[in-house]
């Protein structure tokens, strides 16, 4: 007569049982052994202010009563689970912990369960599984609040950028600014350009870190801008060094963008006044094709004559007070010299004869006048620049001369 052999199924089914059974009876130790070992091993965990501490500890017990309700084979999945483990802890506690702690923190859950059950081979192969699969789960935890925290940042960062082109400043913007985390120290030059077909803003963000600086990056429309800000302070720069000029960050960056013009704006103090910069670099950016040849990137400050017949105000008054007032409060003399420099087309002889000099004394002049404003009149380029200021300097006088004029009657 044999024996009835006993259904494998049903005896796999009492073992889980008994292991069910057993865990529920001394889940409050192992929270407790949990909690010390936590302690002992982890030092990031006893430097924890209290509050946070425990809420680790919310969660260690939390794994623990999840595997519980896992082995009992009920509908959870893994990522039930995590959602099971997580979620007794507060929202901030992401931010705070690291993945790599949380794996820590996972690991001395199971080295204490497996410690208390290293008879039971049957638990040991359940604890070896959902330790994997809590594993995965906390990573997929991790990547979806890092998913959220990109994108959060990403519309941060374009509210951000819109409110330095639309000149919008509120008390807000240093806070916003802040929570991006921008590195930027001192001053700081807008880039604006076509924005490419694929846009990869990392290697942009990477670029600038070379270049020892921080960007924001924006998209308006097809226009890429590009905020810059050095990342060293100019009182930290070795002492004999230059720090890295923004027309050299914006000659790095210039691959990044798409065809077409690229105008760099001029350097304002600080990323609260970046407006002044956004606004000079996108009134160049509109008016660049009318400069043949324009050099890629091109300065807003090059593009003054161009901005200037668009009818940007900002140009027209740069002009007039960085070129015809200095040349007009230096000298009379020099302003002559220029005047007639340029209207006999930039001869020397010419102006020489008309002013009875010699042409080495308007050599000499025209040197000065380069000292005092910075543009070389000798030069076509600055010549048509000179010229507009010129221009736009006795327009200015002679309008200011009429509302002086007395009303007659």
């Amino acid at each position: 007569m044999t024996t009835p052999r006993t259904d494998p199924a049903v005896g796999r089914e009492n073992d889980r049982e008994r292991a069910l059974s057993w865990l529920r009876q001394v889940s409050g130790e192992l929270s407790t052994a949990t909690i010390k070992r936590l302690e002992d091993t982890l030092p990031w965990y006893s430097e924890m202010p209290p509050g946070r501490r425990s809420a680790v500890g919310l969660v260690a017990q939390a794994g623990i009563t999840s595997f519980i309700s896992w082995l009992e084979g009920s509908a959870s999945t893994p990522w039930i689970a995590a959602a099971d483990v997580f979620g007794s802890a507060p929202r901030e506690l992401l931010r705070s912990v690291s993945l790599q702690q949380t794996l820590q923190l996972i690991r001395v859950v199971v080295t204490v369960v497996e410690e208390r059950a290293k008879d039971d081979e049957m638990l040991q192969e359940a604890i070896l599984k959902y330790s994997r699969d809590i594993a995965f789960a906390a990573a997929d935890v991790y990547a979806r609040a890092a998913e959220a925290r990109g994108l959060w940042d990403a519309r941060l960062e374009a509210l951000v950028v819109d409110s330095i082109l639309s000149g919008e400043y509120d008390d807000e913007l240093p806070s916003r600014i802040a929570a991006l985390g921008w590195h930027g120290h001192g001053e700081v030059a807008v880039l604006v350009g076509n924005a490419p077909r694929q846009l990869e803003v990392d290697q942009i963000r990477r670029t600038a870190r070379h270049m020892d600086a921080d960007v924001l990056v924006g998209v308006q429309g097809s226009r890429l801008v590009v905020v810059i800000g050095r990342a060293t302070p100019r009182d930290d720069v070795p002492e004999g060094e230059e720090p890295v000029s923004f027309t050299a960050i914006a000659q790095a960056l210039e691959p990044s963008f798409g065809e077409g013009h690229l105008v760099l704006g001029n350097e304002v103090p600080g990323v609260v006044d970046a407006s002044t910069s956004a606004k000079g670099a996108l009134a160049g950016f509109a008016v660049a094709r009318a400069w043949r040849g324009a050099p890629r990137p091109a300065l807003a400050d090059d593009l003054l004559p161009e901005r200037a017949l668009a009818g940007d105000p900002l140009a027209r008054s740069a002009l007039v007070q960085r070129i015809y007032v200095p040349l007009k409060d230096q000298s009379t003399e020099l302003l002559q010299t220029l005047w007639c420099y340029l209207d006999t087309g930039r001869s020397l002889e010419a102006t020489a004869r008309e002013l009875f000099v010699h042409p080495n004394t308007v050599r000499y002049r025209l040197r000065r006048v380069a000292d005092v404003i910075g543009w070389d009149a000798t030069h076509a380029r600055d010549a048509l620049i000179v010229q507009s200021a010129l221009i736009l300097g006795a327009m200015s006088e002679s309008s200011a001369g009429r509302r002086r004029l007395p009303n007659r009657r």
